[in-house]
C-alpha cells in the first residue's frame, strides 16, 4: 500500500529542510528578528505577571481547575466508556474544524476534540479570570494563546484527524508527497514568515478578468496613478468622484470582476468615477511619508480631476487607511485655509481614533513596535507577505490553518476565487509610512489630538472638518473595529451619517445590491456611545450601496450632464486602465533607469 509513499516523502522532506535551512541562513527566516524577539520578551513578560496574579487569588484558580477536571472526567465517561455520542463541550458555530463525521462517531477521536475543545476554553478562561491585569495584557495574552491553541489543534495532523488519516490510506500517501511540494513552493515565495496560498496565483489577469472596468490612466507620479473610469451611461452626475483605496492594498478589491465590482456599480449608476492606483513600494521609496499620501497623493489627484472636468469641487471616497488619507487631506486643506475643494466624504471601515484598533491592538506595545521599526528602517519597507500572514492570524483557523490543512496534508490544488486573489496579491508600505502609521497613530492616537500632526507644514485638526460625512463601518470587522470607526466618527464636525452593515472587513463593504446577500443599520442621531447608538439603529434588508447612493445624490445637481471626456491637454490619456502600478509582484526588483518617454510623460503630468 505504501510501497513509494515514504521514499517520495522522505525526498520531498528532505528538499524542504534543505530550503528551509539556506532561507535561515540567508536572514529569510524568523526565528532571528528583532519583532520575534520583541514578541516573545513581551510574551514572557505578560506570563509572569499572570503567573502572579494567579499566584495571589488561589481559590478562583483552584475552582476553575476543579471545573476542567470534572468535565475532562464526563468527557471520559461519556466517550471512553459509555461510548456515549452526546457532547459535553461542542465547537462554536463557526468553527468549521470537526465536521468530518469521525469527529463525532469514532471515540478516539471523539475524545481528543473535546478534550482540546476543553484545554483551550479552560486556558483563556483562566486569563480572564485573573485580576489586576491591565487590559492590554490581557488581550496580547488572548491573543497570543489563542494562537498557540489552535496551532495545536488536533485538526492540524495527520495521526490525530481522522479525515486527514483516512485520505492519507485511500491515497497512499500522495497527498502528503503532494502537499510538501507546495510547501516547498510556498517557503520560497515567502517572506520571514510562511505565507501560506490562498488561491491559484495564475488563475486571473489582471485588467482582463479582474480589474476590468474599462478606463484610461490620465495621471501618473512616483506615488500613484490616477484612473478615470469611461461612462456607461448617457448622461453622469456633474460631480465627479474620486475613491481613494488603502495604499496596504491593491485597489481593484473595489473593481474585482463585474458581478461584484463596485466601480462598474457606480459607473452604471452614472457617476464619473476616478481611482487611486497606488504604487507597490520597494527600497528606493523608503523615505515615502505618512504626509506624502496627502500633499502628493490626494491633492495632486484633485487637482487632476478639476483639470479635466472643470468642477471646482468633487465628491470623495476612502477606503480603510485610504479614509484615513482622505480625512487627512480635507483637514490639511482647512489647515491652508484653501477652498473646500471636496464637497463630501465617505469613509468606508477608516479608523480615525486608533484607541480600539480590533484584535490588531495585540502587536500594539513600545517593545513590539521599536522592533517593526528596526526592521522596516533595515530593509526600507514593512514586506506586504509578512502584512498579509499578520492579518491572516487574526482569523486564523478561517483564513490561514484551513488553508495549510487543504494544501500541505490534503494536498488539494487552491481554489480559483478572485477575492482571495486579491488578497494574495499583497502590497509592501515604505518604511516611513509603516513606522508612524504604528507608533504615531496606533500607539500614540495623534491623529485625534490637537497639534499632533503635521502634513505638509501645517498641523491636521480633525474638528476643522465641516462638509458632510459618510461612515459605513461593518459589524463583524476584526481589523477595523466598528466601535472604533464610531469614535472617529465623533472626532469630525460637519452634518455625519452613521451606516453599519452585516458581515466583515471586505465581505461587508463589496456587498453587491444584486446579490442581495447583507443588510445595515441607519441611525440619524448619533450618540456619545457606539452601542447606545446600535440599541436605537434601524435594521435594513439589502445593500448599503443604494442608501449611499441616494445619500450622494443631495451632493450632486440634480440635472444630469454629457459624460466628461477622458483626460484634457493638461492630463492626456497616458493609457488603458489599469494602469502599470497595480500590476507590480512581490518582491519588487530594484528600479532600472526609467525610459525617456515614460519620464517625459510624468514630468508633464507633474507640471
Amino acid at each position: 500500500m505504501y510501497q513509494n509513499f515514504f521514499s517520495d516523502y522522505l525526498v520531498k522532506l528532505q528538499e524542504s529542510n534543505q530550503q528551509w535551512w539556506k532561507d535561515l541562513e540567508q536572514g529569510k527566516a524568523a526565528v532571528n528578528t528583532p519583532l520575534n524577539k520583541a514578541i516573545q520578551e513581551q510574551s514572557l513578560e505578560d506570563t509572569a505577571k499572570l503567573l502572579e496574579g494567579a499566584a495571589n487569588q488561589p481559590a478562583a484558580m483552584l475552582q476553575i481547575q476543579m471545573q476542567w477536571w470534572e468535565q475532562q472526567m464526563q468527557i471520559w465517561q461519556n466517550v471512553a466508556l459509555a461510548a456515549n455520542k452526546e457532547e459535553i463541550v461542542t465547537p462554536e458555530k463557526d468553527d468549521k474544524r470537526f465536521q468530518d463525521k469521525g469527529w463525532q462517531d469514532e471515540v478516539f477521536y471523539n475524545f481528543i476534540k473535546q478534550s482540546y475543545l476543553l484545554f483551550g476554553r479552560t486556558y483563556l478562561e483562566t486569563i480572564n479570570a485573573v485580576e489586576g491585569l491591565d487590559d492590554k495584557a490581557k488581550e496580547r495574552l488572548n491573543f497570543f494563546s489563542r494562537q498557540a491553541i489552535n496551532a495545536m489543534s488536533p485538526s492540524n495532523f495527520v495521526g490525530t484527524n481522522p479525515e486527514l488519516l483516512k485520505l492519507t490510506m485511500e491515497k497512499n500517501g500522495e497527498n502528503l508527497v503532494k502537499g510538501l511540494q507546495s510547501l516547498q513552493e510556498d517557503i520560497e515565495s515567502s517572506s520571514d514568515i510562511l505565507k501560506v496560498r490562498m488561491t491559484n496565483n495564475n488563475a486571473f489577469r489582471i485588467g482582463e478578468d479582474i480589474a476590468n472596468t474599462q478606463g484610461d490612466v490620465v495621471f501618473q507620479n512616483e506615488l500613484f496613478e490616477l484612473i478615470q473610469y469611461r461612462p456607461l451611461t448617457k448622461t453622469v452626475n456633474a460631480t465627479p468622484l474620486l475613491i481613494v483605496p488603502p495604499f496596504i492594498n491593491k485597489y481593484y478589491i473595489l473593481d474585482l470582476r463585474e458581478k461584484n465590482s463596485m466601480v462598474r456599480w457606480l459607473v452604471e449608476q452614472g457617476h464619473t468615477v476616478f481611482m487611486m492606483s497606488w504604487r507597490n513600494p520597494g527600497v528606493e521609496q523608503k523615505d515615502v511619508e505618512f504626509g506624502d499620501y496627502v500633499t502628493e497623493g490626494v491633492v495632486k489627484a484633485v487637482s487632476a480631476i478639476e483639470d479635466i472636468t472643470g468642477q471646482s469641487q468633487i465628491n470623495a471616497a476612502g477606503y480603510c487607511i485610504g479614509g484615513t488619507v482622505l480625512a487627512s487631506t480635507i483637514a490639511y486643506y482647512a489647515a491652508k485655509r484653501m477652498k473646500a475643494r471636496i464637497k463630501s466624504a465617505s469613509f468606508f471601515t477608516t479608523l480615525l481614533d486608533f484607541a480600539q484598533p480590533g484584535e490588531v491592538g495585540a502587536y500594539i506595545n513600545d517593545s513590539v513596535i521599536s522592533a517593526i521599526e528596526l526592521q522596516n528602517t533595515a530593509r526600507g519597507y514593512m514586506d506586504g507577505r509578512s502584512l498579509s500572514v499578520t492579518f491572516s492570524l487574526l482569523r486564523e483557523n478561517s483564513l490561514y490553518w484551513n488553508y495549510y490543512i487543504d494544501n500541505y496534508l490534503k494536498g488539494n490544488s487552491p481554489v480559483d476565487f478572485d477575492l482571495l486573489y486579491w488578497n494574495s496579491d499583497s502590497t509592501n508600505v515604505a518604511a516611513a509610512t509603516h513606522n508612524f502609521m504604528l507608533r504615531e497613530l496606533y500607539l500614540n492616537n495623534k491623529l485625534v489630538q490637537d497639534k499632533s500632526v503635521k502634513v505638509g507644514g501645517v498641523w491636521i485638526d480633525l474638528n476643522k472638518i465641516k462638509i458632510p460625512t459618510y461612515f459605513i463601518s461593518t459589524k463583524e470587522d476584526h481589523i477595523a473595529l466598528w466601535q472604533g470607526t464610531y469614535r472617529g466618527a465623533l472626532n469630525v464636525g460637519g452634518n455625519k451619517t452613521f451606516v453599519l452593515g452585516e458581515s466583515g472587513h471586505i465581505a461587508g463593504i463589496v456587498n453587491h445590491p444584486a446579490k442581495g446577500k447583507y443588510g445595515y443599520w441607519v441611525n440619524d442621531e448619533l450618540s456619545e456611545s457606539a452601542d447606545e447608538w446600535f440599541e436605537s439603529a434601524e435594521h435594513t434588508a439589502g445593500s448599503w450601496w443604494t442608501h449611499w447612493d441616494e445619500w450622494l445624490s443631495a451632493y450632486n445637481p440634480k440635472e444630469k450632464i454629457e459624460p466628461y471626456a477622458q483626460g484634457s491637454e493638461n492630463f492626456p490619456v497616458l493609457g488603458v486602465a489599469p494602469g502599470n502600478y497595480v500590476k507590480q509582484v512581490l518582491p519588487i526588483q530594484p528600479e532600472t533607469e526609467a525610459k525617456p518617454a515614460a519620464k517625459k510623460a510624468r514630468a508633464k503630468a507633474d507640471a
